[in-house]
């Protein structure tokens, strides 16, 4: 039956149940052309961050298991639409707010440090996280959620996403949610998507397992080690509201970036920024 050969009465239930719906979507602003998303600014990719891609580990496909006694997918689905380009900042923080987001961990040599300077400084943060990492090292992830940062999806073992198939994205992603969720009690609600290379069944899947996809704003570029003083330098002339900070506490040596994050974090609070991180709902 066609929506004009429904009855009057649930022609206005439809209507109803539609506008609910709508009013849960996320309250952010992104933009959503088709595609993979350019670099703010028109500018080419930055280099890519984190380890060599790596082959696929682990057992079978990942598979949504239903809830005892109601047969509906374990992950909920993320508000609609499906996006095609991911969060690249957030303005609707406020006007002095900006996030701060780690990649590539939990690592017991740097993670701890990275915790105790945002801790020091009353900052909360981002930290997405590979499950290959993060199964070994769930203490960090209790840390990390007691301390009031948000954890998020990173994959498992850190690959190319666009020359994985569906099956496969699935795999990283829900194993690693599964860790997550097992070890905080809840899934996450973001992702990133490894090297920033997002395609349409990343965003697609990452929403059936409810979920939102995050890049940056602006790349520090930490994981070249290219010193304390240059990515000092790159946060601090980067910061400006809504901005996303890209660093990282794994996935090599990362004493560059604990030593710069101890130096521009008190800086950005004594400029007036705010340090925060996004919810949803």
């Amino acid at each position: 039956m066609k929506n004009d050969q429904l009855p009057a009465g649930r022609r206005t239930l439809l209507r109803l149940a539609l506008a609910l719906g709508a009013a849960t979507a996320v309250r952010m602003v992104a933009a959503d052309p088709a595609g993979t998303p350019a670099r703010p600014g028109g500018e080419p990719p930055d280099p890519v961050a984190g380890p060599p891609a790596r082959a696929q580990t682990g057992g079978g496909a990942y598979r949504l298991r239903p809830m005892t006694g109601h047969g509906a997918p374990r992950f909920l689905p993320a508000p609609p639409p499906v996006r095609t380009r991911p969060f690249e900042e957030l303005p609707e923080l406020g006007r002095d707010a900006m996030v701060l987001s780690f990649d590539d961990g939990p690592d017991p040599r740097y993670t701890p440090d990275v915790l105790a300077t945002l801790r020091r400084y009353g900052v909360r943060a981002m930290f997405f996280v590979c499950g290959e990492m993060a199964t070994d090292h769930r203490d960090l992830l209790r840390v990390m959620a007691d301390d009031g940062h948000v954890v998020g999806n990173h994959s498992w073992s850190h690959p190319l996403i666009p020359e994985l198939s569906r099956s496969a994205i699935r795999d990283e992603l829900g194993r690693t949610s599964d860790v997550i969720e097992q070890t905080l009690g809840a899934p996450p609600l973001w992702y990133r998507a490894p090297y920033g290379a997002w395609n349409r069944n990343s965003f697609e899947i990452g929403a059936s397992m409810g979920m939102e996809p995050m890049a940056w704003t602006v790349d520090s570029l930490d994981w070249t080690r290219p010193g304390t003083d240059t990515i000092v330098r790159r946060v601090e002339r980067g910061a400006a509201p809504g901005v996303v900070i890209l660093s990282h506490d794994a996935g090599g040596n990362r004493s560059q970036s604990v030593a710069a994050l101890r130096r521009y974090l008190p800086a950005l609070l004594g400029n007036g920024y705010r340090p925060t991180v996004p919810h949803r709902g």
